[in-house]
């Protein structure tokens, strides 16, 4: 019996179908934003940055939705047990993917003109996101090059838990928009995108606490086999 069963975590399939749900808005929503930016559709004056600088933009959905949906697979133990080697080959373009994801968020969050529904809250948390995300794949590189898996899999599990925040802010977003109706003030805009990066977050702590080593957040942990521990 697989670590995640034994502790109470779901079954993969429900892991797989709970994280691939959970990317599908922000995918369909990305692939319509370039679908827009190719046939020159413009729906309202905040897109026209994203006219004036195209690639970033293009280049962090295309790595964004390949990071959250070929991640979702490292989350199911028996495909890891099964088949270690494509594991392995899809943490070599998990990772690169989560730099790019960061790297461009970051870039758009310097450069692009901010509109009047990016608060500075929005801002710093954007900041603090993107940051993040390099910091803990740098860990995560780090762990796996000593051949600490357990704490490879715990840095992992944050970038990607920080990766997932659009998922999740559809959730967060959903009731202000069913009791209260029409679109939320910069500072609760920011309040909500945060509440979902915490929710995130929060998340990831159990799941690392459920299934790894306590110690492997931050120090050295007893050597485990790769195939055994998430992403």
């Amino acid at each position: 019996m697989s670590p995640l069963k034994r502790r109470g975590v779901p079954s993969d399939w429900l892991i797989l179908t709970g994280l691939l749900l959970l990317s599908t808005v922000p995918a369909i929503a990305g692939v319509l934003r370039i679908s827009g930016l190719i046939g020159g559709v413009q729906k309202i004056a905040d897109d026209a940055r994203f006219f004036a600088q195209p690639a970033p933009v293009v280049v962090h959905i295309v790595a964004v939705t390949l990071y959250a949906i070929l991640g979702a697979f490292q989350f199911a133990p028996r495909i890891r047990r099964r088949h270690p080697r494509w594991h392995r080959g899809a943490g070599r373009v998990l990772v690169p993917c989560a730099l790019v994801t960061a790297l461009t968020g970051l870039w758009m969050n310097q450069v692009y003109l901010r509109i009047p529904t990016d608060s500075a809250a929005l801002y710093g948390l954007r900041l603090a996101v993107g940051a993040g995300i390099l910091a803990a794949v740098a860990l995560a590189v780090a762990a796996l090059r000593r051949r600490d898996f357990p704490a490879h899999g715990a840095w992992m599990i944050r970038a990607y838990a920080l990766a997932q925040g659009a998922g999740t802010q559809v959730l967060t977003f959903l009731p202000w928009f069913i009791v209260i109706g029409g679109a939320p003030g910069p500072g609760v805009r920011a309040g909500l995108m945060g509440l979902a990066w915490i929710i995130n977050i929060a998340l990831a702590e159990w799941v690392i606490s459920a299934t790894l080593n306590p110690s492997s957040a931050g120090s050295r942990a007893p050597v485990r086999a790769a195939s055994d521990t998430p992403i």
